[in-house]
């Protein structure tokens, strides 16, 4: 089986299109906010344990992940606001009952909610795949009063139904596929759906969690992807995101360079923050499913 949702096509087959307000770098900050069960095997260890032991309570590594929720999520809130610059959150939708304080913070800072399960843990493990989507899409809306437009899975995981589910939940976007710099029409059976670009590479937890990169990476590796993109703006517009995690990139040796990160893309004059909804209304302006 080839891709059944999103045809192939090499970038420099793509038409051009015209980017947002002039500015071709477009820089979306999406912030995965989880909530990881106390009594259940964590998604993911920092810390394994002797003699390949699961146990449970796993203390250390759920206190690695609510460290990021209780004293990172405090600095990030307080970045943005200082920078004003908007931003999205992929929520867990238990955070909104287990972390009632944060949820409110968020939602008071007018942060763009999108759903990303309801906590940590792929759609293949729920027994009723569609309810859990239809469950946490109903919560984020009655919560924020706005009806969550993006999705993005736990662990970037989808099965063979979740686009399908999603927007006939009446989703508009998703950032699963990370397969281009801009964003893709995806086949459902009941309509277009959009994918948007979300990094792959440029992951803080890919970057810290997996490779095991040094503090500094994420600010050499941003450099880096610009310097390849300065050199492609000018025919066509890009998409870049500052995928974080507040236990990966706002723990206090690698905060400086997220801070730094977000400093040198404020400092262009072709880059515009922009949200997953405000990016979804430019593309669908741009390129209708029907195009």
């Amino acid at each position: 089986m080839t891709n059944p949702r999103i045809p192939f096509q090499m970038s420099s087959e793509r038409p051009k299109i015209n980017p947002p307000d002039g500015k071709p770098l477009i820089v979306q900050i999406v912030v995965n906010v989880e909530y990881w069960p106390f009594d259940q095997t964590m998604p993911r260890q920092a810390l394994t344990h002797p003699h390949g032991a699961d146990p449970q309570p796993d203390i250390p590594n759920y206190s690695w992940m609510e460290y990021g929720l209780r004293c990172g999520m405090p600095r990030l809130l307080k970045l943005f606001a200082d920078r004003k610059v908007p931003v999205s959150v992929n929520l867990n939708a238990s955070v909104i009952d287990q972390y009632p304080s944060l949820a409110v913070a968020m939602r008071d800072a007018g942060w763009n909610f999108q759903g990303h399960g309801m906590f940590q843990r792929i759609l293949h493990k729920e027994d009723d795949e569609e309810g859990v989507i239809n469950a946490v899409i109903q919560k984020i809306a009655d919560f924020t009063g706005v009806h969550p437009r993006g999705w993005m899975g736990p662990g970037y995981a989808e099965t063979y139904d979740s686009p399908d589910y999603l927007k006939a939940a009446g989703v508009d976007y998703i950032l699963d596929w990370v397969l281009d710099d801009l964003p893709c029409w995806v086949t459902t059976k009941h309509g277009p759906l959009l994918s948007l670009p979300y990094g792959f590479e440029l992951n803080d937890a890919m970057l810290y969690a997996v490779e095991k990169q040094n503090s500094p990476e994420v600010l050499q590796r941003f450099k880096d992807t610009l310097r390849t993109f300065d050199d492609e703006l000018a025919d066509q517009p890009r998409v870049l995101t500052l995928a974080t995690h507040p236990h990966q990139c706002a723990v206090p040796h690698r905060f400086p360079y997220y801070v730094d990160v977000l400093d040198l893309l404020l400092d262009r004059d072709d880059t515009i923050f922009l949200t997953g909804n405000e990016i979804t209304d430019w593309y669908t302006g741009e390129v209708p499913p029907d195009a």
